[in-house]
């Protein structure tokens, strides 16, 4: 984990980075929460590097042309893929909208199905665990003062270590968008229905004690006048509908209000409309739709 704050070897190190096809990058930012400004910038190469021998803190507190530097070749540079979780804080300080080939571990772990990654949230340290089997990871150095000089060994082994958390995480979503994003055309048409079919009935029954919960909760928070619980808020909705005739639109037509916009014909209105129809001048839309229905639900209906 090699500390580097002279500007000289950072530019050194920079130089070196632009041949990387990918790099892993975590910042660390001071006063975040009142005057941001860029602390540490951590950059991992080697993925597989567990010890942090390959992983170099650059120490850019007040070196805004170092950071320029690191924008102008690394981040702007297309040819470098830079992994970043929660990308869209980091870029606020690394390039914002300029930087270009950017992954984001956060969003590709949204994309997961939750069934494949149940997660009570998508932190870095919590997929780490969840993934990595990473364990009793240090959280505490994250709301630390990284303003403060010189920076403490704890601070710079937490900041080293969120790389390898990174890279490792990384790796792992790549294995998992490789298992829901599976070729349409060689599925295994079987094997998915037989899947299908085995926990349709489990999602039935947990659905419909879902709702029926859900139900029992809401009026007895209504019955208690509970507006919230430990667990539970209830947000009550009011809708106001606004329905005038057609030939009141026309009258005001006729006095000189323009009211020039399209209007959805519905099944109801074109039958309604008959052979009058043809007389208007309409634009049609089509759109296409599937729906997956079990042999079973068409022989209910």
């Amino acid at each position: 984990m090699p500390y580097i704050k002279s500007a000289h070897d950072i530019s050194s190190l920079v130089a070196e980075y632009t041949k990387a096809k990918t790099l892993w990058i975590d910042t660390e930012v001071a006063d975040y929460k009142n005057h941001p400004k860029l602390s540490l910038i951590q950059v991992l190469e080697e993925p597989s590097d567990l010890s942090g021998d390959h992983t170099y803190i650059l120490d850019v507190l007040d070196q805004p042309d170092v950071v320029t530097e690191f924008v102008d070749k690394i981040m702007v540079n297309s040819a470098i893929e830079k992994v970043i979780h929660n990308a869209s804080f980091d870029l606020k300080f690394l390039g914002s909208k300029k930087a270009k080939n950017v992954t984001c571990t956060l969003e590709m772990a949204k994309k997961i199905p939750y069934y494949l990654l149940p997660v009570p949230n998508y932190q870095l340290k919590t997929l780490a665990e969840e993934l990595c089997n990473f364990h009793n990871l240090d959280k505490q150095e994250q709301s630390s003062d990284w303003g403060k000089r010189p920076l403490s060994d704890e601070q710079i082994e937490y900041a080293y270590l969120d790389c390898i958390y990174l890279a490792q995480v990384h790796q792992r979503l790549i294995e998992l968008n490789r298992e829901v994003n599976i070729d349409p055309a060689t599925e295994n048409l079987t094997a998915l229905s037989a899947k299908y079919s085995q926990i349709e009935q489990q999602w039935k029954l947990l659905n419909s004690e879902y709702e029926h919960l859900q139900e029992r909760i809401k009026k007895a928070m209504h019955a208690q006048n509970l507006a919230e619980t430990s667990y539970f808020k209830l947000t009550n909705y009011e809708r106001t509908t606004i329905k005038v005739q057609f030939t009141e639109l026309a009258r005001l037509i006729e006095k000189g209000v323009k009211l020039d916009f399209p209007v959805t014909l519905t099944q109801k209105l074109q039958k309604d409309l008959g052979e009058n129809l043809e007389e208007l001048s309409v634009d049609i839309e089509k759109t296409s739709s599937a729906r997956l229905t079990t042999k079973n639900q068409e022989n209910d209906s």
